[in-house]
């Protein structure tokens, strides 16, 4: 029981770091791939498990985007938005926000948040030199 205890441990803590490093929102599976190099005989159904427990005691969030799998990222960051790279499919963080768009909704409306995401191709993806 004590060694299933420590090997879950180390790969919560490889999970956690994987996503503090990287520092965007993460597939499961890029989860998997980053922390594999740590744990190795990782699975994705440990992936999985880890990320929902990480959402339940609110160390992270799910990031969605439309018609995507959710993604995750480490709670407790200022409001953001994201960046979607239509070419590998990865997500960044932008830094800010433009403002307040409650401008925009109806009259008599109230806004309770916004999200804003960017499509167009990373600089790996842009570089013709790969």
């Amino acid at each position: 029981m004590l060694k299933s205890m420590e090997r879950s441990t180390r790969q919560r803590q490889a999970i956690r770091q994987v996503m503090q490093e990287l520092n965007r929102p993460l597939s499961p599976s890029e989860v998997l791939e980053a922390a594999r190099h740590k744990v190795p005989g990782l699975g994705i159904a440990t992936v999985y498990r880890t990320l929902k427990g990480l959402v339940e005691e609110g160390s992270a969030i799910p990031v969605e985007l439309p018609g995507e799998a959710p993604r995750y990222e480490l709670s407790g960051k200022k409001h953001h938005h994201h960046f979607h790279c239509t070419r590998c499919g990865k997500v960044f963080e932008l830094e800010g926000c433009p403002g307040d768009f409650s401008f925009m909704a109806p009259q008599g409306f109230k806004t309770e948040r916004h999200e804003i995401v960017l499509y167009g191709r990373c600089t790996q993806c842009l570089d013709p030199h790969p």
